[in-house]
């Protein structure tokens, strides 16, 4: 058994940058206490997700550079704790801001920087800037290279998001949230786990931020074991309401011995038949007619 111990810090923000650099250390100091190899926090942490019932123009002042030296800190942090940080913020980006993660590996070096594809456009979300691609890197842990890839809360809602981390190699995906994590978005993430045969660990913000409710999760995707009758659980964590920090040991060895046997993935795709997933004159909006753009 080969565990690679995934913490989410599922904490409530301050009022402030700085407020919010000094809780986040104090929570990745807490995850290298229990283990953890790698600290995820939730949906931009640098302002809480504090972009609803603000003026737009006041919220997209407080983005800042994915160089700034709130970033570089968690860097020098993972350096330090010898433990890999997944820090968010809102990033100040020509032509909007973006909603972006930042990983760091456990020697401080950033590994990946993804920016929400899938931003939630129906709402005050559409004054972002969306991200252009799904990335995956080799993260060097104490447990060995991990392939790990991310994405962002709505983009867990499209299969493509998870599917091309997943064609990518990705066994690990990341996935900062700020939204309540009621049955069905619980559903969403073990299924993206159970069809790409990965494992998914989704950070949240606790019950005391509105419009959230904890909920932090980890599934590992591994859906049978020749040994045993059925199918089993796939999740390893979920966390209450309350505020902390939440650890699950994933266990690579196993993860990696059930992609190389069983049928989900990328096993029998026939991607000859998929061509109008990306054929881009069908436009037509069939669901919700009066989809905004």
């Amino acid at each position: 058994m080969n565990l690679l111990n995934i913490a989410l810090l599922q904490i409530a923000p301050t009022d402030s940058l700085e407020g919010n650099l000094e809780k986040g250390t104090a929570a990745c100091r807490r995850a290298k206490e229990l283990g953890a190899d790698i600290a995820l926090f939730p949906e931009m942490w640098s302002n809480g997700y504090r972009i609803y019932d603000r003026p737009v123009e006041e919220w997209k002042a407080e983005a800042i550079s994915a160089e700034s030296e709130f970033v570089r800190a968690f860097g020098r942090l993972a350096g330090e704790l010898d433990m890999a940080v997944g820090v968010t913020l809102l990033e100040a980006w020509e032509g909007g801001p973006r909603n972006t993660l930042v990983l760091f590996d456990r020697f401080g070096e950033r590994k990946l920087t993804y920016a929400k594809v899938h931003t939630c456009d129906f709402d005050v979300e559409r004054n972002l800037t969306p991200g252009e691609d799904f990335y995956v890197t080799d993260l060097d842990t104490a447990r060995g290279p991990v392939r790990v890839g991310a994405m962002i809360c709505y983009d867990r809602e499209f299969p493509e998001s998870a599917r091309l981390l997943m064609l990518k190699g990705a066994e690990l995906i990341l996935t900062p949230n700020a939204c309540p994590m009621e049955l069905n978005r619980l559903s969403q993430l073990r299924a993206r786990a159970f069809e790409n045969m990965l494992a998914v660990a989704t950070c949240s913000y606790p019950d005391s931020v509105p419009d959230c409710n904890g909920g932090s999760s980890v599934f590992d995707g591994v859906a049978y074991l020749p040994e045993a009758e059925g199918s089993r659980d796939t999740c390893l964590l979920q966390a209450g309401g309350e505020e902390g920090v939440c650890v699950a040991g994933l266990d690579l060895d196993m993860l990696r011995a059930y992609r190389g046997r069983e049928v989900h993935g990328n096993a029998y795709r026939r991607p000859k038949k998929y061509a109008l997933l990306t054929d881009t004159r069908i436009d037509e909006p069939f669901i919700r007619a009066n989809r905004r753009e």
